[in-house]
């Protein structure tokens, strides 16, 4: 069987790692064969991501590089869509596999579905509820046109049984996240920043979402509320080059401490040292529940509701006195054990069922 997998970003690039190495273990194990393809769009540019991190991470180096970056979503899609259709035709897989919800996604899920290829998205039935959001657009359309949509959590499934897929022909399973797998395999290889001062009992923040950096009147709050928060407790943040340009034109000062970005396995060490978490990023909210951080979320909407239902996440948006508040009464954390995102096993998990639900060319 061979299946394409497609990545643009380097978190879909360590979500992808977790089922490759699955798929490895099958093909030491089984008389039955995945042959795996790696198409990067090369969606995002990250300087990180050189030969040192895929032999870091144990990720096979993708055998394309599109090399699309940049440019408005509709121009960048288009481009992708077009270069990853010829990669399909030429390759003739059984399968494409796709992660999560950028512009990579769709693009791979949409040249798949017009040449009749069984498509498979990793991360299905998310929903932010939020449509002027881009990634809410890719996932919702993606799933729309998937055959096989990995969940990792019972909200997914319930969202997209909510949207009618019960009655539709794509299987939708529940298998748990991926992220949990590679947290659990990666925390032992985590190591700390080179240029990090020496703070203990810090708060990790990450901004970057754009909503908060397009808006000078979200972004000064949130620098407010984190400059007051480090009077008495350190704030670490790894500052996206983005945020730090756009801080700088807007005179905006941060006084906490901001460090250039991290590698992976930076910011894993980086949560397994952290008091809380504070954050405008998606993924960085389970990451902080994996490692039994309370995380505070500056957003108006997050994907990841069983966290707030869970008391482990609070949403303030770019309210400063919110956000304050959440950080106060993060002192009463208590942690929540509940497996929320399964037991660590998706990718195996998602191998097995891709090996029992398609079939491979003759």
């Amino acid at each position: 069987m061979k299946i394409i997998t497609i990545v643009g970003a380097r978190p879909q690039f360590v979500k992808a790692a977790t089922i490759s190495r699955a798929i490895l273990e099958l093909n030491r194990t089984s008389a039955k064969k995945i042959q795996e393809i790696i198409v990067h769009t090369g969606q995002h540019y990250d300087a990180n991501m050189s030969d040192v991190f895929f032999d870091e991470m144990e990720i096979p180096k993708p055998a394309y590089t599109l090399g699309i970056g940049g440019g408005s979503h509709g121009a960048m899609t288009g481009r992708q869509l077009e270069k990853i259709e010829e990669v399909l035709l030429k390759e003739k897989p059984d399968c494409v596999l796709v992660y999560g919800d950028t512009n990579s996604t769709i693009a791979g899920a949409l040249a798949a579905s017009k040449l009749h290829i069984p498509v498979a998205h990793v991360e299905a039935g998310l929903r932010s509820f939020n449509m002027k959001m881009p990634e809410e657009v890719n996932r919702i359309l993606t799933d729309q046109i998937s055959n096989l949509l990995f969940c990792p959590t019972e909200t997914a499934v319930n969202n997209l049984k909510q949207e009618g897929f019960h009655n539709r022909p794509g299987k939708v399973f529940n298998v748990g996240d991926v992220m949990y797998d590679a947290a659990l395999y990666y925390s032992k290889k985590a190591y700390k920043p080179e240029n990090l001062p020496n703070v203990s009992a810090f708060a990790l923040v990450t901004i970057h979402r754009a909503d908060n950096t397009d808006s000078k009147e979200r972004l000064t709050n949130i620098v407010e509320a984190l400059n007051e928060i480090h009077r008495s407790t350190p704030v670490v943040c790894p500052i996206h080059p983005r945020t730090q340009k756009v801080m700088e034109n807007l005179g905006i000062d941060p006084e906490f401490i901001t460090l250039p970005p991290v590698s992976y396995f930076e910011m894993i060490w980086l949560l397994q040292q952290a008091k809380l978490v504070i954050t405008d990023s998606g993924g960085l909210q389970k990451e902080a529940y994996f490692f039994n951080k309370q995380c505070i979320t500056m957003r108006d909407q997050t994907e990841w509701v069983e966290l707030i239902v869970a008391g482990v996440n609070t949403l303030v948006g770019a309210d400063k006195a919110k956000i304050l508040a959440a950080f106060h009464a993060s002192s009463c954390f208590k942690s929540n054990q509940e497996a929320l995102y399964g037991k660590g096993t998706a990718a195996h998990e998602i191998v097995q069922l891709l090996m029992d639900n398609l079939k491979a060319h003759a």
